[in-house]
């Protein structure tokens, strides 16, 4: 777990389970005979549960629909897409971008022993990113990082498709820095620039060009997100260790996959 957010149990879970399956599966002998195909291409329906916005027509989901296709317009942009936050409806950027990098890397890593499931895992990733483009690139010198009232969905249950609590829209700037959330951002954008430079090269120069432009803003406007975001999305996920290590990580992360690009 990185030192940045503490994911909720079951987008943590969901992480570990397939991070696990993928990396140890050659090494874990269980009785009789173990399905770790069955097992990641169940993990990734997690991802496909969480879904926000407009579903493709391939959701294999079914029981989810189209939901929040107004996320955004309390500050006049699009912020449709991305994922909700465990079994809450509010959109948290730090969290869904640490769990986008992690993604990245698992397939970075091991895509080539994921076989059929890896085109899943790819869009597991994308529908991730293509958010989080949005999120950084709608506003000059702006980053969105969340979007709906964090207290008052926690105290009510409704399903996406139903749901009536505010979708307020919070971001980080020159006035409310956020380095941590920030530099998050561009590591994902940075790691997905690779899983994605052979099966989409334009997609992949597109994901580096936009981890540069997050940077950047990063090192102009250092400071704690969660010091300046309000609706209790950093009281949810702060920053704990602050922000410095944790941004050296991501520099150190977006310039090396940079070079390599």
């Amino acid at each position: 777990m990185s030192n940045s957010a503490a994911l909720a149990p079951s987008s943590r879970a969901a992480v570990f389970l397939a991070f696990s399956l993928i990396c140890f599966s050659s090494h874990v002998l269980a009785a009789g005979h173990p399905h770790y195909a069955d097992a990641l291409a169940k993990s990734l329906l997690f991802f496909q549960g969480q879904r926000s916005g407009r579903l493709p027509p391939d959701q294999a989901v079914k029981w989810r629909s189209n939901s929040a296709m107004s996320d955004g317009s309390a500050a006049n942009v699009d912020l449709t897409g991305g994922y909700y936050d465990g079994g809450n409806n509010v959109k948290f950027n730090f969290p869904m971008a640490f769990t986008a990098t992690m993604l990245s890397w698992s397939i970075i890593e091991y895509g080539g022993r994921m076989e059929g499931r890896v085109h899943d895992a790819r869009a597991a990733v994308r529908w991730a990113t293509d958010y989080l483009l949005k999120s950084a690139m709608t506003t000059p010198g702006k980053l969105y990082v969340g979007v709906g009232d964090a207290d008052a969905d926690h105290r009510c249950w409704e399903r996406p498709e139903d749901m009536d609590t505010p979708r307020d829209v919070h971001a980080v700037s020159a006035s409310a820095p956020g380095s941590d959330v920030a530099g998050e951002t561009a590591a994902a954008l940075a790691a997905a620039s690779v899983v994605f430079r052979a099966a989409d090269p334009a997609y992949s120069r597109r994901l580096v060009a936009a981890a540069r432009d997050v940077m950047a803003l990063a090192w102009r406007h250092q400071g704690k997100y969660s010091d300046h975001v309000g609706g209790g999305v950093g009281n949810y996920y702060p920053s704990y260790s602050g922000y410095k290590v944790q941004f050296k990580y991501h520099t150190v992360q977006v310039q090396r996959i940079g070079k390599n690009l």
